[in-house]
């Protein structure tokens, strides 16, 4: 019997395969976010939302589902670029993928581009898409326990937007638990309660994303 050692991880090509899409995003002055949560937490409803005020950018969305173009049709009635991807039963994306759906999307115009991953808080947290920066969403009915459990989304992100905010009379969502926990897992997460339904909140969202766009954009 033959035995092999195997040194390196698994996601080793992945992350090589990452860098290069990041490289090639940062020459090409296209700022990409991957954006993750739970199905139903309001992903395309806060993406309409940010297509609609921002509209001095060229925005675009990877819209990444195991079957249907619902989202994707969505998207484009507002002006914006958008590619479905199907994942053929993946649970999330890869830098590969992502890759491709860059290439597909002849997408080099744009200023913002948001990957909006597969729905769950498990495997979009543990593989890089290529992304500049990670998104999470959390929504008020999904409940403020989410950090204990699944730290790991929670760790990886950069940012954190608590969505559904008009609805926390309706919920028992302990606001300042819920930032307290996230903190606590990710001390420099950037934290963002807004409803994009009413606009509470979703100003200070995209000025963080402009600003995170302009910083992209200084060369070294």
């Amino acid at each position: 019997m033959r035995i092999i050692q195997l040194n390196a991880t698994v996601t080793d090509s992945n992350l090589r395969d990452a860098e290069a899409l990041r490289e090639q995003m940062k020459q090409n002055g296209t700022l990409l976010i991957n954006l993750m949560s739970s199905p139903g937490s309001g992903k395309t409803t806060l993406l309409s939302r940010i297509i609609r005020d921002l509209k001095d950018l060229k925005l675009g969305v990877m819209e990444a589902d195991i079957a249907s173009d619902v989202d994707a049709r969505r998207i484009e009635a507002l002006g914006a670029r958008a590619i479905q991807v199907h994942t053929s039963g993946m649970c999330h994306m890869d830098a590969g993928m992502t890759a491709a759906a860059w290439e597909a999307m002849e997408a080099r115009a744009l200023d913002l581009i948001f990957l909006e991953n597969v729905g769950n808080l498990i495997c979009p947290a543990e593989y890089d898409t290529g992304a500049a920066l990670n998104l999470m969403l959390l929504s008020v009915p999904e409940g403020d326990d989410k950090p204990l459990k699944y730290p790991l989304m929670f760790q990886t992100s950069d940012a954190l937007v608590i969505t559904k905010t008009d609805s926390l009379d309706y919920f028992n969502f302990d606001l300042d638990k819920c930032v307290e926990r996230a903190k606590k897992l990710n001390p420099g997460i950037e934290i963002f309660p807004v409803s994009a339904k009413t606009g509470e909140g979703m100003a200070g969202l995209e000025s963080w994303l402009t600003q995170r766009l302009a910083a992209w954009r200084v060369r070294p």
